[in-house]
């Protein structure tokens, strides 16, 4: 089930890199789009802005954490506890992947330059003769953009006026998907935590 996944997250992100140009969008519902967006930091965009030092650091951390992960993966524990594990590793794996391997294999990527991250023109190529960076430094791809709620609010509301509001106002992959289910699975009150 772990290759199954990652091989799914796989393709649809070397997919979405190699036929979308970078914030290139598709409606597919009025809640749901498909947006390429590269992410250069951690998790929802987040970055520290020390470009390639903080990509390196991030990567041998994902390393330690899924090296660890594995460890919690238990012959004699619960189904429902395998699946949590099997989830968070895949996820991890496949956005590490990114990281250690999209920065060579792909013509175009973000890239750090001038203290800050800089975005590209076209659509990447795969496979290319000189990928956009180096080992451990690639960026990770995202792609869903589901928008669930929106409320703006009253005019009458100080401070508040005609401010809006949206939930879940972010662009993540299956791997993340992946790992948001396995920390749901594993902090319900069915997981072996529990019992």
């Amino acid at each position: 089930m772990l290759i199954l996944l990652i091989f799914l997250d796989q393709i649809i992100k070397i997919y979405i890199k190699t036929h979308f140009k970078l914030g290139q969008s598709l409606k597919i519902f009025n809640w749901f789009k498909l947006i390429f967006n590269e992410n250069p930091g951690i998790g929802y965009g987040f970055n520290l802005k020390y470009g390639y030092l903080e990509k390196l650091i991030i990567s041998i951390i994902r390393i330690i954490l899924i090296r660890n992960l594995k460890f919690f993966y238990k012959k004699n524990c619960s189904s429902l506890y395998k699946i949590s594990i099997c989830l968070l590793l895949a996820g991890a794996i496949s956005n590490l992947i990114d990281c250690l391997f999209y920065g060579i294999i792909f013509n175009k990527g973000v890239r750090f330059i001038n203290h800050s991250w800089n975005f590209y023109e076209g659509i990447s190529n795969i496979f290319y003769k000189k990928g956009y960076s180096f080992f451990l430094c690639g960026c990770v791809v995202d792609m869903f953009y589901v928008k669930l709620l929106k409320i703006k609010m009253p005019n009458y509301i100080p401070l508040f006026r005609n401010v809006e509001l949206k939930f879940l106002n972010v662009i993540f992959n299956l791997a993340d998907l992946f790992i948001f289910m396995g920390v749901i699975i594993l902090c319900s009150p069915f997981s072996p935590g529990w019992i």
